[in-house]
């Protein structure tokens, strides 16, 4: 079996899902813009061949190095870079080379486009925001008359929470839509309610191999605009309302074979036309592993190897990993920008026997994350709630 992984070195705990691979006996080749000589050794270890390309913007220079592998190698069974940014060029290459197993171009829109995800959600029985495709202001006049402020506008294919905020008035949306925006934007009714995850993994027949669940109780995008500490959590137990409404978007979205990071709110009040407090409500899929370094947490909460899941459900299509979550994991983003009530030192000392990393965040990705990160297991909610306090404080 030939897998093509695409920038194996970013994030850098990505080699583990190469080296699970290759020790299961899969061909692993991987194509990246680092040079060979600046990989870590563990990630050479863990590839039977390397193709530097300039640019992987360059997709004629991806294609030439497709092109080297099949020469070499024969057909490409699977390709994968588990990385929302490379998801439209993977679809691509798979195109492109006839490799059956993934998302092709004809439904990257589905996976990508927000609001084409919310037809999905639909057929799987999960309600969403009520939203709008921005066009001008008199259509956006007639939108906000039938929701009310505030709204939140957005790109309608974006990463994360980039260029996302909040409009709460008139003038604010006049000023919106004096403003150039050169990708298509969706404007949303503004949904008070804490968001939580449903994460995994599915095989090619949508089998979930493996499901947990993470809460954040600060909306990322207020993380992003205001620079502010962040955290979020793994939960020991996931709510049943979740894991129906989670396994349902499993077979409703395109998962086969995938890792997947599925977002929804839970109403902290009723809301007129949606639902009722405590309800769920579908945010937005990503059809990769969830970002930065959560697939490290999971494998702290629940003391298995998600990536060895991966592997598993590459090369046999099940895993027999036990799924007991003997921890909640908790991930806490401090900015450099801030003033904290407790220095390093105090922190490392006071969980020296809870942290399970410590670590600087590499810039590209501190602005949802935080520039400083610790992260840390517990057996209950209530030093859950510790940790964070004395650690943002």
């Amino acid at each position: 079996m030939n897998f093509v992984y695409i920038s194996p070195s970013f994030p850098k705990n990505f080699f583990h899902f190469c080296d699970r691979l290759k020790k299961k006996g899969v061909t692993v080749l991987a194509i990246g813009d680092t040079p060979y000589g600046d990989l870590t050794e563990d990630l050479r270890n863990a590839i039977d061949d390397y193709y530097q390309v300039y640019s992987m913007e360059d997709y004629q220079a991806m294609v030439k190095a497709m092109g080297y592998f099949v020469f070499h190698y024969g057909h490409i069974d699977w390709l994968e870079s588990n990385n929302e940014y490379w998801l439209e060029q993977d679809a691509r290459l798979r195109t492109d080379f006839n490799i059956t197993t993934g998302i092709h171009t004809n439904h990257i829109d589905d996976i990508k486009c927000k609001s084409k995800m919310k037809a999905f959600y639909q057929k799987a029985g999960v309600k969403t925001a009520r939203y709008h495709l921005v066009s001008d202001l008199q259509d956006g006049l007639k939108f906000i008359k039938e929701v009310g402020y505030p709204v939140v506008v957005k790109p309608d294919n974006g990463v994360g929470a980039a260029k996302t905020y909040k409009i709460t008035n008139q003038q604010e949306l006049e000023l919106f839509y004096q403003e150039e925006h050169i990708t298509q934007y969706i404007m949303e009714e503004y949904v008070n309610g804490l968001i939580i995850s449903y994460d995994g993994i599915a095989n090619l027949n949508k089998d979930i191999l493996f499901e947990t669940s993470h809460v954040f109780p600060n909306p990322i995008m207020d993380v992003v605009n205001n620079a502010s500490s962040m955290y979020y959590y793994s939960l020991r137990d996931i709510p049943y309302d979740l894991k129906m409404a989670g396994q349902a978007c499993v077979k409703a979205f395109y998962t086969a074979g995938r890792c997947f990071h599925m977002e929804f709110f839970r109403l902290l009040e009723d809301k007129q036309g949606l639902g009722k407090k405590g309800d769920l409500i579908g945010l937005e899929v990503n059809l990769r592993t969830p970002g930065g370094y959560t697939p490290d947490m999971m494998n702290f909460a629940n003391n298995i190897d998600v990536y060895d899941i991966y592997a598993d459900m590459v090369t046999k299509g099940f895993s027999e990993y036990n799924h007991e979550r003997p921890y909640y994991c908790v991930y806490c983003g401090r900015r450099d920008l801030l003033s904290y009530t407790h220095s390093h030192n105090q922190i490392m000392n006071k969980y020296q026997f809870d942290l399970v990393t410590a670590e600087r965040m590499p810039d590209i990705l501190s602005g949802a994350m935080g520039n400083f990160t610790y992260t840390a297991r517990f057996a209950t909610m209530d030093e859950v709630n510790a940790f964070v306090e004395y650690v943002l404080e």
